[in-house]
């Protein structure tokens, strides 16, 4: 099986759930060594954390209901009795990619046609791909694809409960199987619908049932904007002291208020001395509040410490 170089993204998808996420993976960057097999233990050492519990994260969304619900990208995806998810998915990747629900036929056996649904999202502060938004990542997926799938519709604009997604299908004839992967984007992240199956009828169902999605107003959340902790709208600064050197990337989502603090942060992968650390480090930052239409507002920005994945994406210098 054709992959994505494991540096694009590393999804470890449930070895039930290969249909649905390492099949599809093959856009996204996952590999078959990825996969995490039921019953295995992992050590916990690199993780998502926060400084607050109260504040919604990405990797926070759950099933309820027969819906994954998301608090922080304001998004309701409801699905029927015959659908549920067996196994979470990984924690999110120090690119920034989340596998955030893996919705599959609750009676595999007698349900086999309805296919598969991969819920995912991709960080565009720390992405790996070299793309801006929802259309270039998808072209980015489609043009990395292996020689064995065929690509039946390019990234193409279409809207779909009151948002704009892109669309990507494509499909392998010798594993007979199709893919419909629908994009948006929400607080700078590209959230994807990933649905896999043997039956195009079964996924054009699927696709169009995402009308029954609910998704917020950007309104609703902090202005997201790339790469707003420079030295330009930094007042001051604290850098942290770590106890021993350690060599892994820890990318950070903060949430900055009106007053320049930063009020919230939240780290997609650090160990729990590097995370408060950080922490400390980052209660005494101060930068100029961000004004829109001449008023001080709440945003949303990322920044990296320790090794960077590549140099663009680093702590300040």
């Amino acid at each position: 099986m054709s992959t994505f170089p494991r540096r694009f993204a590393r999804v470890a998808a449930s070895c039930v759930a290969l249909g649905a996420a390492a099949l599809s993976g093959i856009a996204h960057g996952a590999s078959e060594s990825d996969a995490v097999a039921p019953a295995v233990i992992l050590v916990k050492g690199a993780w998502p954390s926060a400084t607050d519990a109260m504040t919604s994260v990405p990797e926070g969304g759950a099933i309820s209901s027969n819906a994954y619900g998301s608090a922080y990208f304001g998004l309701t995806y409801p699905f029927g009795l015959d659908w549920t998810q067996r196994y979470e998915g990984p924690p999110p990747s120090d690119s920034g990619y989340y596998v955030l629900a893996q919705i599959e036929p609750s009676n595999r056996s007698r349900n086999s046609n309805l296919g598969h649904v991969l819920i995912a999202a991709q960080d565009m502060f720390f992405t790996l791909a070299p793309a801006n938004n929802a259309f270039e990542l998808l072209s980015f997926y489609k043009d990395h694809l292996g020689a064995e799938y065929e690509v039946d519709r390019s990234p193409t604009a279409i809207r779909i409960a009151n948002r704009d997604f892109v669309r990507l299908d494509y499909r392998s004839s010798a594993a007979g199987l199709h893919w419909r992967v629908l994009a948006t984007e929400i607080r700078c992240h590209v959230v994807q619908f990933v649905f896999t199956g043997h039956s195009t009828k079964a996924l054009e169902r699927l696709t169009q049932d995402m009308n029954g999605a609910r998704l917020a107003l950007e309104t609703s959340y902090p202005i997201c904007v790339k790469d707003y902790a420079t030295p330009e709208n930094l007042i001051e600064r604290e850098d942290p002291v770590f106890p021993e050197p350690r060599f892994n990337p820890v990318p950070v989502r903060i949430v900055i208020d009106r007053e320049g603090k930063v009020k919230h942060a939240h780290f997609l992968s650090a160990f729990p001395e590097q995370a408060r650390r950080i922490s400390d480090a980052l209660s005494q930052w101060r930068f100029k509040p961000y004004l829109l239409n001449g008023q001080p507002v709440e945003v949303e920005t990322g920044l990296a410490f320790g090794r960077s994945p590549r140099p663009n994406i680093s702590a300040l210098q």
